[in-house]
């Protein structure tokens, strides 16, 4: 067996062709989509970036890695302790280690392990390439390993070969002599001049007027990425960026695509495409970032090409990133780790059935600490520390009438606000049960907060009263008092 797996950082499935969306951003991944099976319902457990990952690979729960976060230590895998035997788990059931047992030369081109340092993410590849610009690349910057890599090895049999794509991801990066292909198309239709003069209102990190996080400062490298959005012009200007990142990808993985046809090995490739995360545009008044558990965030695609096996085929029901690893163990006839916590959809991929969950529980703690529910048309989210964003501490959404979370229906709907509230803590006893280590959430209560929160606050206030929003100072003053030194 061959595999290829397409990592196509920050890629929110509404942007896709194959998705539904209106621009051509994907002709290369819309064709796979179409040869294969759509998942419309996959999540992250565990945003973003390192958690995500951290929960994939390792097939575990971020509460059970220890990995919820980008700093402190629920940044780290959680030691093993007494128990860990001559190697540990990340070395027998991370999912290249498990892949490599089962007989796969198992490989990666990417530079995640030296960006986050997360050096556990080499666990079980054979071959491992950095790319060398800690997340900075662009495509261009891959292509060439991969092809040289196909080139000499696509023809051989049994491997897995992992690829990550970073142009999706910010600063909105496709070069500048790639123009713009989305110039005369329109931005997505919700987003009109009433909601930005909406989020123009509001404050936080990655809000309409502080785009680069906690100000509006640019990098002339990245013309493409906008330091705030005033007017509609700097809002099309990002939302353009944005898919010219993922149309400029999308034509490289054309390329891969191609060199494999030419080594007589496309036809029988297993091709998996997905993403760690998604990226915010415009929900919860955020723009440019990944820094939620919400539906935009926590969303991600999943497109799984297996010849033989169903094709054209669309699955709406609720999956977890970290169910890859078990659905491939069941495709390879071999038992699941004991370890994972995943669940095994290879039925749905063989022959459609629907075996998906009744509901998701999904995390966030890099910007935020929050964790939300998602079930039926619902995604009910709680917040811990709010990231100075000012979140209510409860937020219900109908994702299905409401995918861009406009309207908090947690007044309205308490009802379904106490189902969420008795699902996320049946799952929360069931992650506790015999576990002897802190909730790793608590963890970063404890430290100080979510990482790119941490000591933020004083600066961001000066900055919020020189645009005009310095009645959320007492509030954030109130919300966090340790973040302000005495004077």
């Amino acid at each position: 067996m061959r595999i290829l797996y397409l990592d196509l950082d920050t890629l929110r499935p509404d942007h896709l062709g194959c998705y539904g969306y209106h621009r051509n951003t994907s002709p290369n991944i819309d064709r796979i989509a179409a040869e294969g099976v759509k998942f419309t319902n996959y999540y992250c457990s565990d945003a973003p970036c390192l958690p995500s990952r951290a929960a994939l690979m390792t097939g575990r729960f971020g509460i059970h890695s220890g990995v919820v976060g980008h700093g402190g230590t629920a940044a780290d895998l959680r030691l093993e302790g007494a128990p860990r035997g001559f190697m540990d788990l990340a070395g027998k059931q991370n999912l290249p280690a498990f892949l490599s047992q089962a007989g796969l030369h198992t490989v990666s081109i990417s530079p995640f392990a030296e960006r986050h340092s997360a050096w556990w993410f080499y666990a079980g590849f054979r071959e491992m390439y950095n790319t060398g610009r800690k997340g900075n690349e662009s495509a261009h910057h891959v292509t060439p390993i991969a092809l040289d890599w196909i080139e000499r090895h696509a023809a051989e049999d049994n491997w897995f070969l992992h690829i990550n794509y970073w142009d999706p991801h910010t600063p909105y990066r496709a070069p500048a002599d790639f123009g713009n292909p989305f110039a005369d198309d329109p931005l997505p239709e919700w987003l009109t001049p009433e909601v930005l003069a909406e989020h123009q209102k509001q404050v936080g990190p990655h809000k309409a007027w502080e785009i680069s996080m906690y100000d509006n400062k640019t990098n002339p490298r990245y013309p493409r990425h906008p330091g705030e959005l005033p007017d509609m012009k700097a809002l099309k200007q990002l939302i353009d960026g944005y898919d010219c990142g993922i149309r400029y990808m999308d034509d490289h993985i054309g390329k891969l695509l191609q060199a494999f046809a030419d080594k007589g090995v496309l036809d029988d490739l297993v091709i998996i495409i997905s993403a760690d995360h998604g990226e915010n545009q415009g929900e919860l008044g955020i723009y440019a970032e990944h820094a939620t558990a919400d539906y935009a965030t926590a969303r991600i695609p999943m497109i799984i090409r297996l010849p033989g096996m169903m094709s054209g085929h669309e699955d709406h029901c609720l999956h977890y990133n970290l169910d890859l690893a078990p659905t491939l163990a069941e495709l390879l006839n071999r038992p699941a780790a004991p370890s994972w916590d995943g669940r095994s959809y290879a039925a749905a991929l063989r022959d459609g059935t629907d075996c998906g969950r009744d509901y998701l529980v999904l995390s966030q703690c890099a910007h935020v600490c929050q964790r939300s529910v998602r079930f039926g048309d619902w995604l009910y989210m709680r917040t811990y520390h709010d990231g100075y964003h000012l979140f209510p501490q409860e937020m219900l959404f109908n994702v299905k009438e409401d995918p861009h979370e406009q309207r908090n229906l947690a007044e309205e709907r308490r009802d379904i606000c106490q189902q969420a509230v008795y699902y996320l803590t049946e799952w929360h006893d069931a992650m506790m049960a015999g576990m002897e280590h802190e909730d790793p959430l608590r963890t970063v209560l404890r430290e100080g907060g979510p990482h790119h929160a941490r000591g933020r606050l004083a600066a961001y206030c000066e900055y919020l009263e020189q645009t005009g929003r310095g009645w959320a100072i007492e509030e954030l003053r109130r919300r966090h008092p340790g973040e302000f030194r005495s004077s």
